[in-house]
């Protein structure tokens, strides 16, 4: 199954939402399908109606003549043939039903899609559709303008819609999707960070399986210390790609970790170092600490670690998720994200909002707890899969 066969199944709880909220509206203020007149052809010309008995007609119909001509059959059918009620049936069915010559050339009727007149009321709509699905005021303002320029008074489809919408998500997108830089350097240090539960744990055992399986030799430093599920799963992670995990006593100082790590990589030669780290925003103070700690000290082996900071998002957690953007650029020299349970959330347009408001380069995307279910970002396909369009 492609990545992106899985995005748009899986990634059904964003496009559902967004889908159903864009049907909706152009639903709301659609005009009515004008019917087609059908074309009847030479060879299929309806039976005349009867005619209605006029007004001042007799109360009684005339008498029948005794005899009758000479061309009618000799018996009258006392029973009408199936054909007959068929044919009858067809003519007495609603125009609508029956398309006309251009909707049978094309196999469809030829207007058959509602379509809104893309005003202020339906703009203003638009808006909050997207806002529903966390795109954020800002972004879903700016994408709500844009989608109105040149269409603005025009009557548009939900079809078109979602093409534009598409579109223009995959213009905001585009600059970011970027996979994660790899350098001549060795080992290349990559810093892992992100609140606890975000899937950090789980996308460096990824990451650090997909790189081995490219070719190149990682180590893995379990520097999340104080949870000890952490340290376990990456193990788990280091068993299944055949990648060293290097641990420390649960409690014990992270940055003597990250230093003892770093020392072994080098001299193993290996090409990437991937330092697992604690996420506690309950005191940031003590957070921010800890990190600093942790650069100050591999920067005594190397002095250009790291090379790249990586952070670890989860879509479910919404609007949070530019809360943590913020508090980590400061807290540390982010380069990079990477968005995890996008199959789980109603909440995928935070990702635009990060784009468009960030502008930091998107690595990877996740959709679920297999080594395959992280892929680079591609923006077209996210774009399509959120508004729910086919590929």
């Amino acid at each position: 199954m492609s990545f992106f066969k899985k995005l748009k199944d899986r990634m059904f709880r964003s496009s559902d939402k967004i889908g159903e909220g864009l049907e909706a509206l152009v639903a709301e203020g659609a005009d009515t399908p004008e019917v087609e007149v059908p074309v009847t052809l030479p060879d299929e010309q309806p039976d005349p109606s009867p005619q209605e008995w006029p007004a001042d007609a007799p109360d009684e119909a005339p008498d029948l003549p005794d005899e009758l001509p000479d061309d009618t059959p000799d018996e009258l059918p006392q029973e009408v043939s199936p054909q007959f009620r068929a044919h009858e049936a067809a003519a007495a069915a609603p125009a609508a039903a029956k398309p006309g010559l251009l909707g049978r050339l094309f196999g469809r009727a030829a207007v058959d899609e509602p379509r809104r007149v893309l005003d202020d009321a339906m703009l203003e709509s638009l808006e909050e559709v997207l806002i529903q699905a966390d795109m954020g005021v800002e972004t879903a303002t700016r994408v709500t303008a844009n989608i109105a320029e040149g269409r603005y008074g025009r009557k548009i489809s939900t079809r078109e819609l979602r093409q534009a919408l598409a579109d223009e998500v995959t213009r905001i997108m585009t600059p970011v999707a970027r996979p994660m830089p790899l350098y001549p350097k060795r080992p290349q240090v990559v810093l892992v960070v992100g609140v606890n539960g975000s899937g950090k744990t789980t996308t460096i055992g990824k990451l650090a399986s997909q790189f081995k399986a490219a070719g190149k030799s990682v180590v893995i430093a379990a520097g999340d210390t104080f949870r000890a599920a952490a340290v376990d799963q990456l193990k788990i992670w280091g068993t299944r790609a055949g990648v060293p995990v290097l641990t420390a006593p649960e409690g014990s100082d992270p940055a003597s970790l990250a230093f003892d790590a770093l020392t072994r990589a080098q001299a193993e030669g290996a090409d990437l170092l991937m330092i697992d780290t604690a996420g506690r925003l309950q005191n940031r103070a003590d957070l921010m600490e800890e990190l600093a700690k942790i650069v100050r000290v591999i920067r005594k082996v190397d002095p250009t670690a790291p090379h790249n900071t990586l952070l670890v998002l989860d879509a479910t957690t919404g609007q949070n998720a530019v809360t943590q953007v913020d508090i980590f650029r400061k807290i540390a020299d982010v380069t990079g994200l990477v968005m995890t349970k996008l199959d789980g959330t109603a909440k995928g347009g935070v990702l635009v909002a990060l784009a468009d408001r960030f502008g930091l380069p998107i690595h990877a995307i996740g959709l679920g707890e297999q080594i395959d279910d992280l892929s680079p970002f591609d923006p077209e396909d996210f774009a399509r899969a959120l508004v729910g369009l086919d590929g």
